[in-house]
């Protein structure tokens, strides 16, 4: 059974990381969208394997086939059905996935779900790889955002114990548009050297390491989202945890507020010199009582260290119920970060429309 995200859209995922092919199947979205292909074909660029040193050495286009829902370059608010082709698989080096599960992968849960044939090659229907199906949706789900004004940025804010220049809390469009390069995405290109560095090492060492990113979404309207189930939160946090790797997720100051008192937490209102209502602050991260406020929108999710290394490790053989050490073959990122940076930035958006889609 496939389970689609969203609300007043429905985005369906389906297909594994070494299938013929991959394919996304999103419904809802509105007709009338002119696509900027440039700005698609970039920003899939960004997610695709095989493109620098810090990612996996696989090679793919990851250029969507459209079959339906666009006509002329143009939303028509039919389904919008794509397909990515895979090309680069590497099947034989997950031979043994069917009795050998290896450690922190979906392996063993999805062999006890789904039974020993599963397809596990590549990580299967469990593989980073169908995030290029969100970054699909993400692309137009951006572009169509754009056009109200809502602009959605993200970037590094950390790898190992290395620290990006952080957002501001109450950053503004204008700050960031253009100030984030799309090929090591981070604000301060020191921080950006020194982050390399650790991964090169990871790698080095037949390891990997994990990091944070941080988005920030501008230009919302006050008043999207709702209380407790429908909240802002909820809604984006419920995407995030859908791309493989997220561990974690906070918003504004995060858990730094449980240290702070109230008088220090609080956001309090003002009115600027144009009569706009803003707060001087945003601990809260744009969102009070489940909705947004106003203010930019800003959280931050942790992603884990790539689980696939080529260090031995302990596992065990499910058919002959023994301990064995095992070493884990195979193409993989030494930090899956940079990649993931901009699938955060394609989730983002796509909980947003979905917001918007039920406010219009």
């Amino acid at each position: 059974m496939l389970f689609p995200y969203g609300n007043n859209i429905k985005l369906y995922i389906e297909g594994g990381s070494h299938d013929e092919k991959i394919e996304m199947l999103l419904k809802g979205f509105p007709e009338g969208l002119k696509i900027d292909e440039e700005f698609l074909s970039a920003f899939m660029k960004r997610r695709a394997p095989g493109q620098n040193e810090w990612s996996t050495t696989r090679k793919e286009a990851d250029k969507p086939v459209f079959l339906s829902g666009i006509k002329d370059g143009v939303t028509t608010g039919e389904d919008i059905h794509a397909v990515i082709f895979n090309s680069n698989q590497h099947s034989s080096d997950y031979s043994d996935m069917g009795k050998i599960p290896r450690p922190s992968h979906a392996d063993y849960p999805a062999i006890m779900k789904y039974g020993k044939n599963v397809d596990l090659r590549g990580g299967g229907h469990f593989s980073g790889r169908l995030t290029s199906l969100m970054c699909i949706a993400g692309a137009l789900a951006i572009q169509y955002l754009r056009e109200k004004g809502i602009s959605v940025f993200a970037h590094i804010y950390s790898v190992g114990s290395i620290n990006d220049t952080p957002f501001s809390l109450t950053v503004r469009e204008e700050e960031l548009k253009n100030k984030i390069p799309s090929d090591f995405p981070v604000l301060a290109p020191d921080k950006g050297d020194k982050m390399k560095e650790i991964i090169s090492q990871a790698k080095a060492q037949a390891d990997s390491v994990g990091g944070i990113i941080e988005c920030a979404v501008t230009g919302l309207p006050a008043g999207l989202g709702e209380h407790m189930f429908g909240s802002v939160e909820a809604g984006i946090s419920s995407i995030m945890f859908s791309v493989p790797a997220v561990k974690g997720i906070e918003f504004g100051n995060g858990f730094g507020c449980s240290r702070l008192r109230g008088s220090e937490n609080n956001d309090p209102y003002y009115y600027d010199e144009n009569g706009v209502l803003h707060t001087k602050t945003n601990n809260q991260g744009g969102i009070s009582g489940g909705m947004t406020n106003g203010m930019p929108v800003v959280f931050r999710v942790a992603v884990k260290p790539t689980p696939s290394i080529g260090k031995e490790q302990s596992t065990v053989d499910l058919e002959e119920k023994t301990n064995i050490k095992y070493t884990i073959k195979g193409r993989h990122d030494p930090c899956i970060v940079p990649r993931a940076v901009p699938v955060i930035e394609a989730a983002a958006a796509i909980s947003i429309l979905d917001m918007m889609l039920g406010k219009e």
